[in-house]
């Protein structure tokens, strides 16, 4: 779970910066710093949403190839892939919260520089 989280948020991290420069025209055209952190979560919940999809998918397509390995479980066990979904979307939100919440602090002419 320690890795998962480190790679989401240093993915997330590389997207909110390659996106500096626009958070910085939208907060210098008086966009509100709630609405640059929506507009980043929001962002984060469909990259999530796909992940967990194609997931799900892969999940029950390739469980009877993992049955073998799965001691007492199912391979279409629903309550276990329910509960790994969740938890693996509340790092990811964890995660993706602090790259979200740098791009609404920051400073417009410091962000028009950036380029």
């Amino acid at each position: 779970m320690l890795l998962v989280s480190i790679g989401i948020y240093g993915t997330l991290a590389y997207a909110v910066a390659q996106r500096t420069n626009e958070i910085g025209i939208r907060m210098a055209l008086g966009a509100q710093p709630g609405s640059v952190l929506r507009m980043a979560l929001r962002d984060i919940l469909v990259l999530l949403a796909v992940g967990v999809a194609v997931g799900i998918g892969a999940v029950l397509a390739c469980g009877q190839l993992v049955a073998s390995m799965l001691f007492g479980l199912k391979p279409t066990d629903i309550t276990t892939i329910t509960m790994a979904a969740l938890l693996l979307s509340a790092i990811a939100l964890a995660a993706g919260y602090l790259p979200a919440r740098r791009a609404s602090r920051v400073d417009p002419l410091a962000a028009l520089r950036f380029e």
